[in-house]
């Protein structure tokens, strides 16, 4: 085998999440921080990327924030305007959180409340590993829907932020609000 077909090979071994023979699909998230790419996973999570794709073109999440940021563990946005208010959602999709996907640094999954099916638009980022956020035998998990590509030291910068209350937020939102400018589809 020549040298070069043996490096095509492990290049392609190298991908670890994405769509074999396709490139997955990736959205820019300007923030009033700095700016990050998310790598998206139709193949794994089919429902989440979808609805994550019909927030992102509605222009959803163009002026909200980050309204929930615990470092160490996660920053949670996507719901809320710049002047905390909650943004209108439709119906919440399955939750797909038995994909495969772990809640690993970097990754991005679909918030939700108890119900496991009642994720919408609202989005969380993982500064950490939290395997505790995976699905149990016992108890359903949260499902992971993409992964950061470039810009985890904005991500990071964001996990780093004075927190307490804020607004309507009783803890963990930040003191000076973490804008999100816009979510573009990459083309």
């Amino acid at each position: 085998m020549k040298l070069s077909h043996l490096f095509m090979l492990s290049a392609a071994a190298v991908v670890p999440m994405g769509a074999a023979g396709a490139a997955d699909p990736q959205v820019d998230v300007k923030t009033s921080m700095g700016n990050f790419r998310v790598e998206l996973y139709p193949e794994k999570a089919p429902k989440s990327v979808e609805n994550f794709l019909q927030y992102v073109k509605s222009g959803h999440y163009n002026g909200t924030i980050f309204h929930r940021v615990i470092a160490n563990f996660v920053a949670q946005g996507g719901g809320y305007d710049e002047k905390n208010v909650e943004k209108p959602t439709r119906a919440g999709v399955p939750n797909e959180s038995g994909n495969g996907l772990s809640n690993r640094r970097g990754t991005v999954g679909l918030a939700r409340t108890g119900d496991p099916h009642s994720g919408n638009a609202q989005f969380y980022i993982n500064f950490a590993d939290n395997a505790a956020l995976d699905p149990q035998p016992s108890r359903w998990g949260y499902a992971v829907f993409g992964r950061i590509v470039e810009g985890m030291n904005v991500v990071d910068d964001i996990g780093a932020v004075a927190t307490g209350e804020y607004g309507p937020f009783e803890k963990d939102a930040p003191l000076k609000p973490v804008i999100i400018i816009r979510i573009e589809e990459v083309k």
